[in-house]
């Protein structure tokens, strides 16, 4: 039996913690269907197939199940997309906090091709945690650049 390799673990209190949340999923891809908001518990979560840029930087191209949770939201808006149809994939490229009322603020999801997410929250209280399973990726990510006509203004 393999012993199961190190699983990333972070938590988020402020925005440079979320940062490092959100250098590590950059490029994860999340299906529609694997976002839940629970109201009820003021939770949000999203599973995600996260590509492993520090196994990248050793020349191994791999992806693993991830989860990311976040506390105390209550309210998410999503843009660019449709919620029902649960099996589009969404490509993650950045997460960011804003306060509007300190402690509470705005967490921002950002997708290519326009689409994103909005969380308001009591406060930033977020966690990652990776779920074991690991796979050989097929390629590494990247993001063509747009000409001028479809660069964003």
């Amino acid at each position: 039996m393999t012993p199961l390799p190190d699983l990333l673990r972070l938590v988020a209190m402020d925005s440079e913690d979320l940062g490092v949340i959100s250098a590590n999923l950059q490029d994860a891809l999340v299906r529609v269907g694997d976002m839940a908001y629970l109201p009820h518990s003021k939770r949000f979560a999203i599973v995600s197939s996260r590509f492993d840029w520090v196994k990248a930087n050793q020349g191994v191209l791999e992806r693993c199940r991830t989860g990311l949770h976040f506390e105390r939201v209550f309210k998410v808006s999503c843009a660019g997309f449709s919620q029902r149809d649960k099996g589009a994939i969404l490509n993650l490229l950045s997460i960011s906090f804003k306060e509007t009322e300190p402690p509470s603020g705005e967490v921002a999801l950002i997708f290519s091709a326009g689409g994103a997410l909005r969380l308001e929250v009591e406060c930033l209280e977020a966690e990652l945690r990776d779920l074991g399973l690991r796979w050989k990726a097929g390629c590494l990510p990247g993001h063509p650049l747009e000409n001028a006509e479809g660069a964003p203004k």
